[in-house]
């Protein structure tokens, strides 16, 4: 007999909560999909039940986010780690330009990545403020005629996040939007290329969804090594090599529901009170301390201190023994993260912050 599975509140920053309704029918369908007689797990890339979950995601995706036919969407591999590298080699020519908008951990890896293709240049950082906030407008420093302009639009190790994309002029605008793709209203056509590991918002880990304008497809040089070109996998609709599923599958899944729930604009009022209930918890009292700037907080990802580094780790240990799990924050950083996405639910956040509470009244 089956056995009922207590489930905790999962803070993670990835790979991150899902939505309960998708599990348990990716429990029920497991061993095999209704009408096909196998599982998911088991069939071919190249077959039509296949080809009719990837176009059903796809045309779904275009749907919520509001991609124009002019954008290719890929379905790719290798995470945001890969495009960090992907992306200067297909659009930075040998005689072009690159900047990149330094925002925190992640954004200094792609610059460092986008270096060993070619030139590389930090138009604006914001590490001297330890990541704490985001460029103004006025401090970017853009190359004439550059190849493209990179972002990370949330930042997840340092709880910051773009409201709005900075304006770059005529560049492409290439953005990291691993963990807040389709958190919120998004304009495709601010960007060039927006690209985002699957884990935080869209599915399960090995996946990574790339949407890219044409023109910028068309840049791929046919020199490059055959999986890294944006060219192939469009012109071989992400079918080159066998796709990652199982994760599309569940993506499949993730922007059903997310269209069942109203699609972005609703997720984004249910986001937005989410983060906001919490900040207020944290904004009430000195016992606890925001570590972002207050204009550019992040409503994915939630990042605070208690006065002491022994308190956070008492902090951490008793909200793991009250079912809430995933709050430490990134070694790079330390202290408390509470990542909110857009399956987390409301209720886990209410939770906090009545733990919040009786931890200061027994601890401050």
């Amino acid at each position: 007999m089956p056995t009922a599975t207590r489930r905790l509140f999962n803070f993670s920053a990835g790979p991150a909560v899902l939505p309960e309704c998708v599990l348990e029918e990716v429990q029920r369908d497991l061993m095999a999909l209704p009408g096909v007689g196998m599982s998911v797990l088991e069939i071919s890339h190249r077959s039509t039940t296949y080809d009719e979950i990837a176009e059903a995601a796809e045309a779904d995706l275009r749907a919520l986010a509001g991609i124009p036919d002019n954008y290719r969407v890929l379905f790719l591999q290798g995470g945001a780690s890969l495009q960090f590298a992907m992306v200067p080699l297909n659009l930075l020519p040998p005689d072009g330009v690159a900047d990149y908008i330094v925002t925190g951990v992640w954004s200094k890896k792609a610059l460092a990545e986008a270096a060993r293709v070619g030139t590389a240049r930090v138009a604006a950082s914001t590490e001297d403020a330890k990541f704490t906030r985001l460029p103004r407008q006025d401090e970017l420093q853009l190359t004439p005629g550059a190849a493209y302009v990179h972002m990370t639009s949330n930042n997840t190790i340092h709880g910051t996040q773009w409201r709005q994309p900075p304006d770059v002029g005529d560049a492409p605008l290439v953005c990291d939007a691993c963990s807040d793709i389709l958190s919120a209203p998004i304009d495709i056509t601010r960007y060039g290329l927006v690209y985002a590991g699957a884990q935080k918002n869209l599915a399960p880990a090995g996946l990574t969804v790339a949407i890219v304008r044409d023109d910028l497809v068309s840049r791929s040089p046919a020199s490059l090594p055959t999986m890294l070109q944006y060219s192939v996998h469009a012109a071989n609709a992400s079918h080159y090599n066998t796709p990652p599923v199982f994760a599309i599958y569940i993506m499949r899944l993730v922007l059903q529901w997310l269209r069942h729930e109203g699609g972005l604009d609703a997720i984004a009022v249910r986001n937005e009170r989410k983060a906001a209930t919490l900040y207020a918890a944290i904004d009430r009292t000195d016992f606890y301390r925001g570590t972002a700037e207050r204009a550019a907080r992040s409503r994915m990802n939630v990042t605070f201190r208690l006065p002491t580094d022994d308190l956070d780790a008492r902090f951490l240990k008793s909200a793991r023994a009250a079912d809430l799990d995933g709050l430490k924050g990134h070694r790079a950083a330390g202290g408390i993260r509470a990542s909110l996405y857009n399956a987390f639910p409301e209720a886990g956040v209410v939770a906090l912050v009545q733990f919040m509470q009786e931890f200061e009244r027994t601890q401050g």
